[in-house]
């Protein structure tokens, strides 16, 4: 199969107004921001600004904000429209949903290439490749078995490609053929194994494509579903902003320190599950440690019992699992990377544990989907 050229009238789909209209996508004038470099700054947290959220926002209010040590940002991570750490965290994509003749469930979804610089910590602005203009590209779920069709738009300024983890035909991988700008492929194939996946562009050079932002999760749940659980994605991603080959800014989910300003809700008690995955780039391994608790391991998904018992998981880039635990006592529960380099340059969270935690307040429970 060849990618299909656009048409002229596709073009003019893919303009201001019409990519804004794609699963929240935006066209940015890039002339209009300065370069970024190394612009993390240390302050006691809690010094930010208000976010404003309802009670049932994933994110704690300000009365939440815990002083961690000193370690934070200046200023808010998100201007209004733009990407929203809050709401990526537990967005979940199911795509459109159709049933073949044969019964068959089909799960589509479109996806458009853009360049987008996007804010990485307060002030500093990447000129990223996404997927629908943001990074990490929107979570993909779907059951095991279901018909996966992806049409595929490069809108960008360099060829792309969208490669699936998983099981599929070799045609369906993403690898051949290459998307040029102008150009359209579907990618259509059945939903397998079950477990926590990974999407990302594989054009040459991989090391730019991927670190420039072109990835994103895909989950394939067992058909028996899991337990229902607080669930959230984390992608671990970091950002060379001086493009020395090094890292200036780590994060989960691109904003820096943004859960450690805002903690993440949960119940005290609560079945707790992170689909978390490591696309960092430039370094070897990337890691989760969580403070006060201990969770349990299901490596890749794709088992139904845990592998190990640990607060300490190490991780090389597109290697993801599923995590579990329960926070038995209320209060701040540090997460972060256990690389303290990582760590102090951006990625670093919390858990704030709430007696008595409405199903509605803090991250979503999900399961049984």
């Amino acid at each position: 199969m060849k990618p299909e050229k656009l048409s002229r009238r596709d073009w003019l789909k893919l303009g201001a107004a019409g990519v804004a209209g794609i699963s929240g996508a935006t066209v940015l004038d890039l002339a209009g921001r300065g370069g970024a470099g190394r612009a993390l700054s240390a302050t006691g947290l809690g010094g930010g600004p208000s976010r404003g959220h309802a009670p049932g926002g994933a994110a704690g209010s300000p009365d939440s904000q815990q002083d961690t040590g000193g370690l934070g940002v200046v200023g808010e991570t998100r201007p209004e429209g733009e990407f929203d750490p809050d709401a990526f965290l537990t967005d979940f994509d199911y795509g459109e949903v159709t049933t073949r003749d044969d019964g068959r469930t089909v799960r589509s979804w479109e996806i458009v290439a853009l360049d987008r610089e996007i804010e990485v910590a307060p002030g500093v602005w990447y000129p990223a490749w996404t997927y629908n203009g943001q990074v990490p590209g929107p979570t993909l779920r779907c059951t095991a078995g279901d018909i996966v069709h992806v049409d595929f738009v490069n809108a960008g300024s360099h060829p792309h490609t969208i490669h699936f983890h998983g099981a599929h035909p070799p045609a369906m991988d993403g690898v051949t053929p290459v998307v040029n700008p102008g150009e359209k492929f579907t990618y259509e194939f059945e939903a397998q194994p079950f477990g926590l996946h990974l999407y990302h562009c594989h054009t040459l050079p991989l090391t730019r494509h991927i670190h420039k932002g072109l990835y994103g999760a895909f989950i394939i749940d067992p058909p028996e579903g899991r337990a229902p659980a607080r669930e959230m994605v984390m992608v671990m991603n970091a950002f060379d902003t001086n493009f020395d080959g090094e890292n200036e800014i780590y994060a989960v989910n691109t904003s820096a320190f943004f859960h450690n300003q805002y903690p993440i809700r949960v119940g005290v008690g609560d079945l707790c599950r992170v689909y978390l995955v490591n696309v960092t780039e430039f370094d070897l391994i990337n890691s989760f440690h969580l403070h006060a608790a201990m969770f349990r391991v299901y490596r890749t998904g794709t088992r139904l019992d845990t592998s190990e018992l640990t607060d300490t998981i190490m991780m090389c880039q597109g290697e993801r699992h599923l995590i579990e635990f329960e926070l038995a006592h209320p209060g701040t529960h540090m997460f972060h990377a256990h690389q303290s380099e990582f760590a102090e340059l951006g990625w670093m969270g919390a858990f704030e544990a709430v007696e008595g935690l409405a199903a509605t307040d803090g991250a979503p429970v999900h399961g049984d989907v």
